[in-house]
């Protein structure tokens, strides 16, 4: 009928802008869950120091070098555990807008703890998008 086309019509309208939203890089969710210090995962649970290098597969991560100080909100739960998301602080502040991504815990070292990360939040798809 017209309005069931009518329907998909707006529904793959919806979809294309979403993808044009999201960079057109929809990849996969890395957990479900994720802890935080606040319900909206804005403030930092702690400041860690890289301790080596890492080196971004996609956009979802982000790179970092070995002595940068690191930003983190958020901890991955289940699958995706081994996995924080924070950001790196630049060589001068304001240098650069703050990219937020994901690294594996292992390459730093919490220095300084801030807020417990104790909030569980459900991760979406914009967690994981490419901007």
């Amino acid at each position: 009928t017209m309005a069931n086309t009518r329907l998909w019509a707006r529904a793959a309208l919806l979809g294309a802008l979403l993808g044009l939203l999201q960079g057109g890089r929809q990849l996969g969710k890395l957990a479900e869950k994720k802890l935080c210090a606040d319900a909206d995962c804005s403030h930092p649970i702690s400041i860690a120091v890289a301790v080596q290098d890492y080196i971004a597969p996609d956009c979802r991560f982000i790179p970092i070098q070995h002595g940068q100080v690191v930003y983190v909100f958020s901890k991955l739960k289940g699958r995706g555990r081994l996995f924080w998301g924070g950001s790196v602080q630049g060589d001068y502040y304001g240098e650069h807008p703050a990219r937020l991504g994901f690294f594996p815990s292992s390459v730093v070292q919490e220095s300084q703890y801030l807020k417990p990360g104790k909030v569980e939040v459900k991760t979406d798809q914009w967690d994981f998008s490419c901007q």
